[in-house]
C-alpha cells in the first residue's frame, strides 16, 4: 500500500460524524455549511460547559484566600499544564495567557525594540498576515531595519531564500508556520537552525496552523510563538509560549507588584478566566480523539495529542484533496500549493478566484445557498500585491477543519458549479 492509500485508509477511519455531534453549533446549524474556520473554529459542548462552570461556580478573581478564589487559581494553573502540553513547551511557567496573537506579538516586538543594539536587523516575509509584519515594521523608529523573505511563485516560503538574509547583524526572524490566507506549511525547524547559527531568535505566528497539525516548540527550536485560542476550538483568547529564560530577558509593562518574571510580568491586568477554562476544555477534547481512536491506559497526555493531531492531519489530507479536485473541476485559480503531489505542504485552507467574476458576488451566492465562505484581502496587503490582486476585491477564502466531511466538499461544489453557471 502506497502513501496515499495509506493515508486515506487512515482519514477513512476517522469518526466525524461522531465528532459532530460533539458540537453543539453544527448539530443546530441545519443545512448550513462551516467553510470560514480560518476566521474562527466552532466549540465543543465540553468546552462550552467549562466556560459556563466557570461563570455560574466561580466567576470571582484570582489571588485570595476563599474557596472560589482559590478554584480560579487552580483553574489558570491547569490550563498553563494543558496548553504547555498541546505546544511541548518545557514548562508550564512559559505560557502567558491573554486577549489575542496580535496583541502578544506586539508586546514582544515592543520589547525587542528595546534590545536591538548592533543587532538591529529583523527578517519578514510577504506571506504572514499582517499582525505578524505591520508590528515589527512599526519598529522603524527604534531603528530597526528590515529585510523580506519573499514567497516564491510555488507558493511558499523556501529556506534556501532564507538563507542570504540573515547575518550577524539579524536579532529575529518572524514569520508564520502556516498561512492563514492560503494555507501554505513553512519549515520552521530549518528557519529556527539557519537563524540559530547566526545567533537569532524566530518568532512563530502559529495562529492557523493551530487547528491543523501537531505543534512542539522543542522539535521546531523557535524562540516565541503565539496562537489564538478561537481557531482552535476555544471562546475568544490568545497565548504566547517563550523560553523561559527568553520572556525573563524580554522588557515588558508591568506594575510594580507584579512578580518580574514569566508569566506574571507578561500577563498585563486581568485576562479572561472562563476564556482560558474553554481553552482548557479545548486541548482535553484533542487528547480525547487521539485516546477514542486509539486507547490505552498507558498514554502520556501529551501522546494522546499527538495521536489525535496525527489523526487530524491524516483526515484533513483527504479534505485538501476533495477540495483541490473540486476547484479545479470549477476552473478556479488556486493561490499557494494547487499540486496534489505537493498536498502535505498545505493544510485545507483554500484561496482562489474564477476568472473576473466577483469575490463578493460569488461569496453573497454562497450564502444564500447556506454555506459560509469569505471573501477579501484577508489581512495581508502584501500578499495581495504579491498575487497582483486589488485590496478591495481580493480573493475568495474556503477553510475547513476536521469536523468538515467530504459530503460538504461535495456540496459546496455543486453549489459553486451552479454560480458560475450563473454569472458567466
Amino acid at each position: 500500500m502506497n502513501n496515499h492509500q495509506t493515508d486515506n485508509a487512515n482519514a477513512a477511519a476517522f469518526p466525524v460524524d461522531t465528532i459532530r455531534t460533539m458540537f453543539p453549533a453544527l448539530q443546530r446549524a441545519g443545512d448550513f455549511i462551516f467553510m470560514d474556520n480560518a476566521a474562527g473554529a466552532q466549540i465543543p459542548q465540553s468546552v462550552l460547559d467549562a466556560v459556563t462552570n466557570h461563570l455560574v461556580s466561580h466567576n470571582v478573581q484570582r489571588g485570595g484566600r476563599y474557596g472560589r478564589s482559590i478554584t480560579v487559581d487552580q483553574s489558570v494553573a491547569d490550563a498553563r499544564t494543558s496548553v504547555a502540553l498541546l505546544i511541548n513547551a518545557y514548562s508550564p511557567a512559559e505560557i502567558c495567557f491573554g486577549m489575542n496573537a496580535t496583541s502578544f506579538i506586539r508586546l514582544v516586538s515592543l520589547g525587542i525594540g528595546q534590545m536591538l543594539q548592533e543587532r538591529d536587523e529583523i527578517v519578514i516575509t510577504d506571506m504572514d498576515h499582517d499582525a505578524n509584519i505591520a508590528t515589527w515594521l512599526a519598529l522603524e523608529s527604534a531603528g530597526a531595519k528590515f529585510k523580506w523573505w519573499r514567497m516564491r511563485e510555488d507558493g511558499n516560503l523556501h529556506v534556501d531564500d532564507l538563507r542570504p538574509l540573515v547575518s550577524d547583524r539579524t536579532r529575529l526572524v518572524a514569520c508564520t508556520v502556516t498561512a492563514h490566507s492560503i494555507g501554505s506549511i513553512v519549515d520552521v525547524a530549518s528557519v529556527a537552525e539557519i537563524a540559530h547559527a547566526a545567533g537569532a531568535e524566530v518568532f512563530l505566528d502559529c495562529v492557523h496552523y493551530g487547528p491543523h497539525g501537531l505543534i512542539d516548540v522543542q522539535a521546531w527550536d523557535c524562540d516565541y510563538l503565539v496562537c489564538s485560542g478561537y481557531k482552535n476550538f476555544s471562546p475568544h483568547m490568545g497565548f504566547l509560549w517563550g523560553r523561559f529564560e527568553t520572556l525573563k530577558r524580554l522588557p515588558t509593562f508591568r506594575e510594580d507588584f507584579i512578580p518580574d518574571e514569566p508569566p506574571y510580568k507578561v500577563e498585563a491586568g486581568t485576562f479572561i478566566y472562563e476564556n482560558v477554562s474553554g481553552m482548557d476544555a479545548a486541548v482535553q477534547y484533542l487528547e480525547l480523539i487521539g485516546r477514542n481512536l486509539a486507547p490505552s491506559n498507558n498514554r502520556s497526555r501529551r501522546e494522546n495529542i499527538v495521536a489525535g493531531m496525527g489523526a487530524i492531519r491524516d483526515y484533513e489530507l483527504l479534505l485538501s484533496r476533495e477540495m483541490l479536485a473540486v476547484l479545479k473541476s470549477c476552473g478556479a485559480t488556486i493561490y499557494g500549493v494547487a499540486d496534489e503531489a505537493r498536498v502535505n505542504d498545505r493544510v485545507p485552507t483554500f484561496c482562489f478566484n474564477i476568472g473576473k467574476l466577483s469575490p463578493q458576488r460569488i461569496v453573497e451566492e454562497m450564502a444564500e445557498m447556506q454555506i459560509g465562505i469569505r471573501d477579501g484581502h484577508m489581512y495581508a496587503p502584501r500578499l495581495m500585491k504579491r498575487l497582483n490582486l486589488s485590496m478591495d476585491s481580493g480573493a475568495i477564502r474556503a477553510s475547513l477543519v476536521h469536523y468538515n466531511t467530504v459530503e460538504e466538499v461535495h456540496k459546496f461544489g455543486e453549489a459553486l458549479r451552479a454560480i458560475v453557471a450563473k454569472l458567466s
